[in-house]
């Protein structure tokens, strides 16, 4: 009954395209240990994993968390924007603050939450474009500026109608005009000097744009993946210019491996994509040359490559491991194709219990794995920057 399930929404056009129009995003939630030598030349430098510390050990090691990207670190930033690609409704928001649908692609906390925890900072990062007026505490300890489906290929941000990642760049300079109005000239240097930027995209140009989308049919898997380095170094280096000194910059996971790109591209057994996981490959081992030249170009920046392909990969093919009993499926609907809109309150179930299921939906993670990832990418990764 599951197989022919699965073929019946693989082949059912109305899903489709929904698909096309949705865009792909991903888990870029946090970052993993070593997809062999792209985690060795990631960072010189590693930490064990340990437990969540506390907020007073981690406190007053970040001015504040500025973040870039995609729907794995949009808190909310596209529910006022003109698209598709939304999660503030039910059942998002599940095991949220009073089971609320905040925009948050999951079913609670994104991984960015739990950073701004452990840096103690605050519980929850708020999305820059909040529906209410940011307070001055909120404002200085750092947004998001995440836009879901969005990504380093110029296309991507343009065929999901979101937000794209120059025009990140430049809400973020409008931001610091409104700290230094806030909180003064000084305030704005630290946010620069002392905050934690970080940027996670790539998964949605993989996935929608030149999977599921074909609009790059012309480039094969390694040119595209030298499309996206070149697009994505000249951000890194133009968010350095605009005066950040500490960066974290977060890799594409095994996007392959995702419930919906089983169930598209994975044939009947519902496989991972090897076409999807090679992009990725060649992607974050271009990464991890360019940020090491951006490294010698910039001396005075820390710049950290957070692999996250390794850890999660090993999260998907053991999930016991992790407290898991289900990594190929979401726990939203069928678990094969609903993200967005297709995983509502009307047409979609939620699993029982939650905390069984690696992913939400089936591009994101639960709240559960989000921590173990933000658990490992904070001690093995931005403790390198703090």
């Amino acid at each position: 009954m599951r197989q022919e399930e699965a073929a019946h929404l693989a082949s059912s056009s109305l899903l489709v395209v929904a698909l096309l129009l949705l865009g792909a995003p991903t888990t870029c939630s946090a970052r993993a240990a070593a997809a062999t030598a792209v985690a060795n030349n990631a960072t010189t430098t590693t930490r064990s994993s340990a437990s969540s510390a506390s907020m007073p050990q981690e406190h007053h090691k970040a001015a504040a968390l500025i973040v870039f990207g995609d729907s794995i670190v949009d808190p909310g930033n596209n529910n006022g924007i003109n698209t598709i690609i939304k999660a503030d409704f039910p059942p998002y928001g599940h095991d949220f603050l009073n089971h609320r649908p905040t925009g948050r692609f999951c079913n609670g906390r994104i991984p960015t939450d739990f950073i701004a925890s452990r840096l103690g900072l605050k519980e929850y990062l708020p999305p820059y474009l909040s529906a209410q007026p940011l307070e001055k505490h909120d404002l200085i300890t750092g947004v998001s500026f995440a836009s879901g489906g969005t990504g380093f290929d110029p296309l991507t941000p343009r065929l999901a109608s979101v937000i794209s990642l120059p025009d990140q760049l430049s809400m973020f300079h409008e931001y610091l005009g409104k700290v230094r109005a806030a909180a003064g000239e000084a305030k704005a240097a630290e946010i620069l000097s002392r905050g934690v930027f970080a940027i996670c995209a790539g998964s949605d140009d993989v996935a929608n744009t030149y999977f599921t989308m074909r609009a790059r049919s012309n480039y094969d898997h390694a040119s595209y993946a030298r499309l996206l380095v070149e697009h994505a170094a000249s951000f890194v280096e133009d968010l350095i210019r605009a005066g950040a000194r500490r960066v974290a910059f977060i890799g594409i996971p095994p996007i392959g491996c995702v419930p919906s790109q089983r169930t598209m591209s994975g044939g009947i057994d519902r496989g991972c994509s090897s076409g999807h996981n090679e992009v990725a490959v060649a992607y974050n081992s271009g990464m991890v040359r360019e940020l090491a030249a951006l490294r010698a170009k910039h001396p005075g920046t820390l710049l950290v490559f957070m692999d996250i392909y390794g850890f999660l990969y090993d999260m998907m093919m053991h999930p016991r491991s992790y407290g898991f009993t289900e990594s190929t499926r979401g726990c939203c609907g069928t678990g094969l194709l609903e993200v967005s809109v297709l995983c509502n309150g009307v047409t979609s179930s939620v699993c029982h219990p939650v905390g069984d299921y690696l992913f939400w939906d089936s591009y994101h993670p639960t709240e559960k794995a989000y921590k173990i990832l933000a658990d490992f990418v904070f001690d093995n990764y931005v403790k390198l920057i703090i």
